[in-house]
C-alpha cells in the first residue's frame, strides 16, 4: 500500500465515482460478447450480465456484477445488488460453459447481495449457497476478479474460483465497513477503524492467502484492460488442449478444494 494511503481510502477509491464498471471491461478485453438473459425461473436481473465471448481465440463464459454508470443505469442495474434469479442467471450459464467446454471469467463489484423482502421472498440465501456449492465442483476453469467493491456473500457467490484476482485499489469483505461499525461499535463514525479491522484491501488479502495475484492501476484504464488480456490469456493457455485435459481438470479441482479449505487457518 502506498505511504500514506489508508484501507479507507482503497474502500473511497473502490466507490469512486467514474471507476469502470463490468461492462466496460468485458467490452475492452473480449471480442463477440453476446449477452445471455434469465434464470428460467423467474426473469432477468440487470444486476448481473453473463453471455459467451472470445479471448483472443478461446471461447470463455464471461460473467459481470454491474452498478452501471449514470442516475438512471444504477437504477435500472440496483446498484449492483443482485437478486436471486441473478445468481441463477449467472449460475445457468457456467454450467453451459462446463457442458461445453468453455473457461469461467466473473468480475464482481458489488456492496453485498439486495436483501430485500422481494429478494429475500424468492431464496436469496439458497440462491447464494447453490452457487457456492456448484462452482466448487464444476469441471472448468474459473477465474474471478474484484474491480470494485467485494461485499460478503453477494460477492463470494461470484467468487469460488481457482484463482481470484483483486485490482489494487479494490477491496473484499464479509461486510462493508458501515455495517462492521453499526455492529461493532453501535456508531457509524468509527467506519475509518472498522475498515482497518476488516483487512480488506488487496495487500491484506494476498498475505491472507484469500487472493492469489494483485492487479495494478496505472493510470491509464487500457493499460490494466491490456494486462488483464495477457495475464488471462496466460492463465488459460494450460487448459486450452485435448490431450491429458480430463487429468488436469482433476488436479484443478482438488487444488480448487484445498484453496478454499485452507484460507482463514491460523
Amino acid at each position: 500500500m502506498a505511504a500514506n494511503t489508508t484501507a479507507y481510502d482503497k474502500v473511497m477509491a473502490a466507490r469512486a465515482k467514474g471507476r469502470p464498471t463490468a461492462a466496460d471491461f468485458i467490452n475492452n478485453i473480449f471480442v463477440d460478447f453476446t449477452e445471455m438473459h434469465g434464470d428460467r425461473r423467474f426473469g432477468d436481473d440487470s444486476a448481473i450480465i453473463s453471455g459467451i465471448a472470445l479471448l483472443g481465440n478461446i471461447p470463455v463464459t464471461v460473467i459481470g456484477i454491474e452498478k452501471g454508470h449514470d442516475t438512471k443505469d444504477k437504477i435500472a442495474r440496483n446498484f449492483g445488488q443482485a437478486h436471486p434469479e441473478g445468481y441463477r442467471k449467472a449460475l445457468r450459464q457456467m454450467k453451459l460453459a462446463e457442458k461445453f467446454g468453455r473457461p469461467i471469467i466473473t468480475f464482481v463489484d458489488t456492496p453485498g447481495a439486495y436483501c430485500g423482502i422481494d429478494a429475500e421472498s424468492r431464496g436469496q440465501g439458497q440462491a447464494i449457497a447453490e452457487n457456492l456449492y456448484e462452482m466448487m465442483t464444476l469441471r472448468t476453469p474459473v477465474i474471478s476478479i474484484f474491480i470494485g467493491e467485494g461485499g460478503s456473500g453477494g460477492a463470494l457467490a461470484l467468487a469460488v474460483a481457482d484463482e481470484v484476482w483483486i485490482l489494487e485499489n479494490a477491496v473484499y469483505s464479509v461486510i462493508s465497513p458501515e455495517g462492521c461499525a453499526s455492529i461493532l461499535w453501535k456508531d457509524s463514525k468509527k467506519v475509518k477503524e472498522a475498515t482497518e479491522c476488516l483487512k480488506m484491501t488487496a495487500e491484506d488479502l494476498i498475505s491472507l492467502g484469500a487472493v492469489e495475484r494483485i492487479i495494478e492501476e496505472k493510470g491509464d484504464i487500457s493499460l490494466v484492460y491490456k494486462s488483464l488480456l495477457k495475464q488471462l490469456n496466460d492463465a488459460l493457455a494450460p487448459y486450452n488442449i485435448t490431450q491429458g485435459k480430463e487429468k488436469k481438470l482433476e488436479e484443478m479441482l482438488k487444488k480448487r478444494y484445498k484453496k478454499f479449505r485452507k484460507i482463514g487457518e491460523l
